[in-house]
């Protein structure tokens, strides 16, 4: 299993330093790993092999190698493998959920428990929005691969993050008008480069998938 790490993550706490909330971010990036413990365990839990993991400034990713036989059970319009992304993918919130429960009934100070707790519902919360790479986004795109295949799921997937994002731009707008925190401007800055990217890998998908259809 091969481990990266992001060096825009040094950028993001100088940013951080200089803001005042340093804090704030290192737990939130101590449970960003631990979000990505659940995902590690439940696909280990299914069969399935880690393959990367990479620390980025906005938490952590992992990867898992794909199986043959996995493609080979069909469900609807997809695979067994579309099923175990969707638990995998639901995993990491679920334990934010679990990380907000167990705060909620301990006691290890007001100040630290509120932070704990609050930084874990960001953490669900963030990672729930319906924007692909993140777990909102991989789900609904499982979902809708099994239902009306892989192609549409692609195409509309890519549709909702746009209008998501778009959404989140201008509420966030608001917010960063009124609250002046400069951190609500940086996730959705990460936010449109997570979509734009994987526009771009749509787009070369398609223009793969018109040369194709052409032979």
């Amino acid at each position: 299993m091969r481990f990266k790490i992001d060096l825009k993550i040094f950028i993001f706490i100088a940013i951080f330093l200089l803001t005042n909330q340093i804090q704030l971010y290192a737990i939130i990036m101590i449970f960003a790993f631990i979000h990505e413990l659940g995902h590690l365990l439940s696909g280990i839990l299914l069969g399935m092999k880690p393959k990367k993991i990479e620390i980025k400034p906005y938490g952590v990713s992992i990867s898992f190698e794909l199986t043959p036989k996995d493609y080979n059970k069909k469900i609807g319009k997809g695979n067994l493998l579309e099923v175990k992304k969707i638990i995998v993918a639901l995993s990491g919130p679920l334990t934010n959920l679990i990380c907000i429960i167990i705060f909620y009934n301990i006691n290890i100070g007001i100040f630290y428990n509120l932070i704990i707790i609050y930084s874990n519902i960001l953490l669900l919360l963030f990672n729930l929005i319906p924007i692909y790479p993140l777990d909102g986004g991989r789900i609904i795109k499982e979902i809708l691969h099994i239902t009306i295949g892989k192609r549409k799921a692609e195409k509309y997937v890519n549709k909702i993050s746009f209008i998501t994002i778009s959404i989140i731009t201008v509420i966030s707008s608001i917010a960063v008008y009124y609250l002046k925190n400069i951190a609500i401007f940086i996730i959705v800055l990460v936010l449109w480069i997570l979509v734009i990217r994987e526009d771009i890998i749509y787009e070369r998908k398609n223009k793969i998938y018109s040369l194709i259809q052409k032979y």
